[in-house]
């Protein structure tokens, strides 16, 4: 039976996915066989297994820090906000259906089983388990059939770390305000209480963390620094959300859409010397970019109405007549099409048009389409000559498939037999779209992307710009993963870790990583 310890936190972006996938590192370095687990995650940014099912990004970080492949019992019940109050619900990595927050709430005893299912697969086929809340254990309102935090610790057995934010203030009264909100018997649950985020001299905390520990008699187990450690960010709270001022280098505009999903698309492109990638949500804040990329989105009739009604249709129609580049991914690339037809009310119900920027059209469907995808561009591009026959892969998460009417070219295919083509785009190269999701990843796409877009905007007597250094951005993640664990193991007592897990203690492992 695998040890579990959970990490829970103050408040949403407390930093509960960052330590959890930092504790998942330093497990795996002192040799278990670690697995990560949030029974109820609620994102836009979803992933694809090998066998075809979804789950939440987080969860496939945390798989990768700890050395496993993400498997869908880490992330059994996945929300995805298609509205104000409402969520398309994934349960075991299919669509159970469309329900409100208050539909969702009365039917989550039904769904304790298959958490409890979950659970017990990772207890079979691991040593520990570092299962990670959602919000805050506090959210009284929500208690009843919790299936987030303190009711999943019961479920699990297992031991709390509480993780409280310093950077946004008041930390100790929301970390003694939480404790002090719980149950007695919850409150016995949490075995350590961890400050996130600190900047400064910790000798000038020292006398907050020992009345902390006074008022709620819970052990501070660790100070954990702010720190540069480049790892994806889980939801529509990242920071980098809000860059909006262009700077030097190659411009990239990326619509900031209402149902925006899976911005993780574009880490790679964010890494590039040289390349400026920033979101925008009006019109005027667009400019002059060197290329426009519309991501995907959760609703994409929704959100091509929004971009109707706040100008940005109309510019990047402006912008595309003026050969700037525009790139459409998953729902974004069905905006691009003359039409979308949604005869079951999948999102929208009847017919819509499009950005009419390539000839072709779409219809949502009842299934949604999940797999894995290997493709291989076009010999042939024009305007995208360095991508000519450069290979990548992906997953594809979509309800929708899109139709060449005739006027495109096929710009990416499958090297799966039977599959159809993976891209397309117009005639003259300026409008290019793919279902594609993790398209920039593979090796050299993003730099030979970014040099192409650099180029396209030079004079054609300019030479044309050189792709440069291809990074290897596995070896890059990897590297990151064990600074996190580098950082974790040097802010948290993990002999107590390993004390309130029952596990020996560290100093009590060979140097081998094999246990005495």
């Amino acid at each position: 039976m695998a040890k579990k310890i959970m990490v829970q936190g103050t408040m949403s972006n407390a930093g509960k996915s960052f330590l959890a996938a930092g504790l998942c590192r330093v497990f795996k370095q002192d040799g278990y066989r670690v697995a990560p687990f949030k029974a109820q995650n609620m994102a836009l940014n979803s992933y694809v297994t090998r066998e075809g099912l979804e789950m939440g990004r987080a969860q496939v970080v945390q798989a990768e820090a700890a050395g496993v492949e993400p498997k869908v019992a880490m992330n059994p019940i996945l929300l995805k906000p298609n509205s104000q109050t409402g969520s398309q619900v994934i349960v075991n990595g299919e669509i159970l259906g469309n329900y409100s927050a208050e539909e969702y709430f009365t039917r989550r005893r039904e769904l304790m089983p298959v958490v409890e299912k979950a659970l017990d697969e990772l207890d079979r086929e691991y040593d520990i388990v570092v299962i990670e809340g959602a919000g805050s254990p506090a959210e009284i309102n929500l208690k009843e059939n919790d299936l987030a935090n303190m009711g999943i610790a019961r479920m699990a057995q297992a031991p709390v770390l509480l993780v409280g934010d310093i950077d946004r203030g008041g930390v100790f009264a929301s970390l003694y305000g939480t404790v002090k909100l719980l149950e007695p018997e919850e409150q016995s649950l949490i075995k350590g209480i961890v400050i996130n985020k600190f900047r400064g001299d910790k000798t000038l905390l020292e006398p907050g963390l020992a009345m902390l520990e006074e008022l709620v008699e819970i052990p501070v187990v660790g100070v954990v620094p702010m720190a540069d450690i480049d790892i994806e960010d889980e939801d529509s709270l990242a920071e980098r959300l809000n860059r909006r001022e262009r700077k030097a280098g190659t411009d990239i505009a990326v619509i900031r859409l209402p149902h925006l999903s899976n911005f993780t698309d574009f880490d790679v492109l964010e890494r590039l010397d040289g390349v400026s990638l920033r979101y925008v949500e009006e019109a005027g804040e667009l400019g002059l970019p060197d290329a426009v990329i519309i991501p995907g989105t959760k609703n994409t009739m929704s959100d091509l109405k929004w971009m109707r009604e706040n100008g940005l249709a109309d510019r990047i129609r402006e912008l595309s007549a003026l050969d700037i580049p525009v790139v459409g991914i998953c729902g974004g690339f069905q905006m691009l099409g003359k039409r979308l037809s949604d005869p079951y009310g999948v999102e929208h119900k009847g017919t819509m048009d499009g950005l009419g920027l390539l000839d072709a059209k779409t219809v949502f469907s009842r299934e949604k389409v999940r797999t894995r995808a290997r493709g291989k561009m076009a010999d042939t591009l024009p305007g995208w000559e360095l991508l000519s026959g450069a290979e990548t892969e992906g997953y594809e998460i979509h309800m929708g498939v899109t139709r060449n009417l005739g006027g495109c070219r096929e710009i990416m295919y499958s090297q799966e037999e039977g599959h159809p083509a993976l891209g397309l785009g117009n005639e003259s190269g300026t409008v290019i779209g793919t279902y594609l999701h993790g398209f920039f990843d593979a090796p050299g796409m993003a730099e030979r992307f970014a040099a192409q877009v650099e180029s396209r905007k030079r004079a054609e007597t300019e030479p044309a710009c050189p792709v440069g250094e291809v990074h290897d951005w596995k070896r890059y993640k990897e590297e990151q993963y064990d600074r996190l664990a580098q950082l974790v193991r040097s802010s948290l007592d993990m002999d107590k870790i390993y004390e309130i897990l029952g596990i020996l203690k560290t100093s009590e492992l060979d140097r081998t990583g094999e246990h005495r």
